[in-house]
């Protein structure tokens, strides 16, 4: 990696942190991918054939094609900028088709699995599984994102008939509407709450899932791991969860009920429709299984 290089990247951050408000998580990996890019090639001087060969060695390591897409609209967007900013005279990007995209079924639970979880949570003793079974009750309950939860202040939980106030990506807030046993869940673990209270660290009083880490709050990774270790408790494959999978059982079990797939968007927070309608593709092929495993002429066939 150049000196060029990583002054021209940390410019385009900059410039994506404070004119269009990209979230920490964006920067992060907008970083990560342009560093990728410029440890291979010189920013100044990059071809359209040199990105054509970039992509073709992400291929040739074998990386998704969703990945190589992301990774390319970073790079139009860098390169944009320095078009604009008047450092290149031209855009390599252009003219370069993005990878093809296949459409992965996000990963979810059944609603077994789901009753299972918020079960042994409730079996276990202590401050520690009152927070554990708050943090299951409230990221299937409203299909938050493990980053909107962790980083959720106390004032979120008082005094909203209901509602809490999500701040999710780009900093849009929007209103998630909680069950009573997530409110339950809430209560019960409020009354515990100083337990997780470290000394001398003001900063953490305002969250309300505080920690003794640097941000105040309690991290993503250990939301990963409690999540994991109340797999394993209920009988149910650790790789199968994550906090992102009970946000996809949220929207899935939304459609399932016959929700309309604007009020599903509404709920996640996305920006476009397009990325609600994976739900409706999870809930068609779920069906197909059943179809083929419970139809008479289906059970012929295999016969």
């Amino acid at each position: 990696m150049t000196r060029g290089n990583a002054a021209l990247i940390e410019s385009f951050l900059d410039m994506m942190s404070a004119e269009r408000g990209a979230s920490a998580n964006t920067i992060a990996a907008y970083r990560r991918d342009l560093l990728d890019f410029g440890a291979r090639a010189d920013a100044k001087r990059a071809s359209r054939n040199d990105m054509k060969k970039y992509l073709a060695g992400l291929t040739k390591a074998g990386l998704a094609g969703s990945s190589q897409a992301r990774k390319l609209s970073t790079l139009r967007q860098f390169f944009g900028f320095l078009y604009t900013e008047g450092i290149r005279k031209d855009d390599p990007t252009s003219a370069i088709d993005a990878p093809k995209r296949q459409r992965p079924l996000p990963k979810i639970l059944a609603r077994d699995d789901v009753d299972a979880l918020i079960e042994e949570a409730r079996r276990q003793d202590g401050p520690e599984s009152v927070r554990l079974l708050c943090i299951v009750e409230m990221l299937y309950a409203a299909g938050l994102r493990v980053s909107e939860l962790v980083g959720l202040p106390l004032a979120s939980v008082r005094g909203r008939d209901g509602f809490i106030v999500v701040k999710g990506k780009g900093s849009k807030e929007r209103l998630a509407p909680l069950n009573p046993g997530a409110w339950d869940a809430i209560k019960a673990y409020l009354d515990v709450r100083d337990a997780f209270l470290p000394e001398n660290a003001k900063a953490a009083g305002k969250f309300l899932f505080p920690s003794r880490s640097a941000a105040g709050h309690l991290t993503r990774r250990r939301c990963h791991q409690m999540l994991k270790e109340l797999a394993l408790k209920a009988n149910i494959d650790p790789d199968k969860l994550s906090p992102h999978v009970l946000r996809h059982a949220f929207a899935t079990h939304l459609v399932e009920g016959g929700a309309d797939l604007r009020s599903v968007q509404t709920l996640l927070g996305h920006a476009d429709i397009g990325t609600t309608q994976i739900y409706t593709y999870v809930v068609q092929d779920r069906l197909t299984s059943v179809m083929e495993a419970a139809h008479p002429l289906s059970r012929r066939r295999r016969q």
